[in-house]
Parts: structure tokens; C-alpha cells; sequence
């Protein structure tokens, strides 16, 4: 019963086997180990499947309210931003990253004219260099949109990880289940050795 996960189920079906020593709570555990082995291999993945195919619901909605609620513009570099407290540590960062913070002008959905401090994307930014930038609706700087393939792979990740935690879940209730046996056991083998202690090995002795 010491294997990980899902595979301890398989330690409890040998309980199966004929034997005149075999207890009744041997082959209850291996009933146990017999169902919990039968959900981690068809209720898990299912779990999994139900999970993924929700998210992937939820995400690919998300994608498309990004989409229709983010754009794209053009916007013309102002100037360059001297290095900052808010850049990445010169030592670790690229070229790109340190050089990419820039004053910029572009113009919204809406029409409105906008100005601020963005970070261009640009190698080496230049007054009058133009790059794209994500706004709303309003004009104001966004994050890229969530791309379909992005919230397809965590969908998948998603079902995977409610897969796992479901056979941990069956497993780990099988477990519990089969502790409690054991202890009860236990408590059964104190009571008759308690019964049976005082008068160990007398019997015939003619004592």
C-alpha cells in the first residue's frame, strides 16, 4: 500500500486471492482497492474532462470579449525615458528591456488624443518612430489580448490538475478508509489479547 497515488489501489486486489487465512477485511479492502482502482481510471478522467471542457468555455469567451474590446493602434514616439526606478535591473535585463520605455502620442477607438509613458517594444527607439500598441475603447494602454491557442493550453492544464487532485481525492479516501480498518483491528487484537493474556500458555499444564 505503499505506492503513490492511484497505483496503491493495485496493492489491495492480491486480498483476492483464495486462502484459509483470508479475513473478511481482507477482502473488503480489496473491494476497496478494486472501486477506488475503477473511479481514478474512469471517474478521474471524467472529472478532468468536465473541468477542461469548462474553461476552455469560460476562456475562449474571454478571448473573444478581449478582442472585441481591446485595439490595436499606432503610436508615435515622443521621446525616450531616461532610466527609471521602475526599469528591470541593468545586470539581468536585455538591451530591449532597458531601451523600450518611451513618451509617446496615438490616438484611440474613440478619437481621442492620448499621451504617456509606455513601453514601445522598440530596440532603439527614435522620435517619430511609430510601433502598435493595445488600447480600450477609450484609448488607454492595455494588455495584449489572451490569444486562442494561450487559453486553449490552460484549459488542457486545467483538466489535467482536476484529474490529479480527483484521483488524489479517491485515493486518499481509500486509504483513510483501509487506516481506520487497521486500527479498529488493532483494537479488536488489544481487547482479545486482554482476554486471553492472563491465561497464556497454561493450558494444559495442570496448573
Amino acid at each position: 500500500m505503499r505506492a503513490i497515488g492511484g497505483l496503491g489501489a493495485f496493492g489491495g486486489l492480491w486480498r483476492w486471492r483464495r486462502n484459509p487465512l483470508r479475513r473478511t477485511t481482507d477482502l473488503v479492502e480489496a473491494w476497496l482497492a478494486f472501486t477506488a482502482l475503477t473511479l481514478i481510471l474512469v471517474a478521474a478522467p471524467l472529472v478532468g474532462a468536465v473541468v477542461g471542457t469548462a474553461a476552455q468555455s469560460s476562456l475562449q469567451q474571454a478571448v473573444r470579449d478581449q478582442r472585441a474590446a481591446r485595439h490595436l493602434v499606432t503610436a508615435i514616439v515622443v521621446k525616450q525615458v531616461a532610466g527609471s526606478a521602475f526599469d528591470p535591473d541593468p545586470e539581468t535585463s536585455t538591451s530591449r528591456d532597458r531601451h523600450s520605455r518611451v513618451v509617446a502620442d496615438w490616438t484611440g477607438p474613440d478619437g481621442t488624443d492620448r499621451h504617456g509613458t509606455v513601453m514601445s517594444g522598440l530596440k532603439d527607439p527614435r522620435p517619430g518612430d511609430r510601433f502598435a500598441l493595445w488600447t480600450d475603447t477609450q484609448g488607454r494602454m492595455v494588455g495584449r489580448p489572451l490569444d486562442s491557442a494561450t487559453a486553449t493550453t490552460h484549459a488542457v492544464l486545467a483538466g489535467f490538475g482536476a484529474t490529479v487532485l480527483a484521483a488524489g481525492f479517491i485515493e486518499g479516501c481509500r486509504r483513510l478508509i483501509v487506516w481506520r480498518m487497521i486500527r479498529h483491528r488493532y483494537v479488536r487484537w488489544d481487547q482479545a489479547w486482554d482476554k486471553a493474556g492472563p491465561d497464556w500458555g497454561r493450558t494444559g499444564t495442570g496448573s
